[in-house]
């Protein structure tokens, strides 16, 4: 089976002030979002990673980017890993949308919540889970690929495999630059971590053609 790295991109100054980015254009990684895309990739450079799928947001393709070029690997943008499409509540603090009546709503029933001329969670999901059904197709069962995407597919993602309701998803977590892995086959899923960040205990493959001593 296929093991899919979901990578969340790294730190931002929208995130770090509270700001939601959403599609916002010209979101660029600050100096530790940057520091954790070069530890990513040096975490990462031991696993035989067969490609790199990223979100055309900026600041996913800026945490791939390293990743990329210490594997020798081309960067392959994706549309299905954009971030959930948040209409006008981009560029908005959280602590103001905290405020609005709608907002128990997101927490509590967001199976029920569109954006404002934006997408609704489910749409979110089932837009990344087709994403990542439709990658893993490209590759052979025992290869490993990583995905680069953003905080709220990342999470559906997680709970659709996982079999939960969608109104639980915001029950886990994903850090910025953090990565969850899942083993994806026709017979099911299995969840390997889950918002796990630098440094790895992912075992080193054996290099073919040496016999165990």
């Amino acid at each position: 089976m296929p093991i899919v790295l979901m990578i969340r991109h790294g730190e931002n100054e929208f995130v770090k002030t509270g700001k939601l980015a959403g599609r916002l254009p010209e979101v660029h990684l600050n100096e530790r979002g940057q520091q954790q895309a070069n530890e990513l990739a040096e975490a990462l450079k031991v696993i035989p990673i067969k490609a790199v799928y990223c979100s055309p947001m900026e600041r996913a393709r800026e945490t791939a980017a390293p990743l990329v070029s210490i594997l020798g690997l081309d960067l392959q943008i994706r549309e299905g890993l954009l971030e959930t499409g948040i209409g006008e509540w981009a560029g908005q603090e959280l602590k103001n949308l905290r405020k609005l009546p709608i907002w128990k709503t997101v927490q509590d029933a967001p199976s029920r919540f569109r954006f404002p001329n934006g997408e609704s969670f489910l749409e979110c999901q089932t837009r990344i889970v087709t994403e990542i059904e439709a990658i893993i197709k490209l590759h052979k069962e025992d290869e490993v690929i990583a995905c680069i995407s953003h905080a709220d597919p990342i999470k559906l993602m997680a709970a659709y495999y996982l079999g939960m309701p969608l109104d639980a998803f915001q029950r886990l977590a994903c850090d910025t630059a953090s990565i969850t892995v899942f083993m994806l086959s026709e017979k099911g899923a299995l969840l390997v971590k889950l918002n796990q960040r630098p440094p790895f205990n992912f075992p080193v493959p054996e290099k073919k053609g040496k016999g165990k001593k």
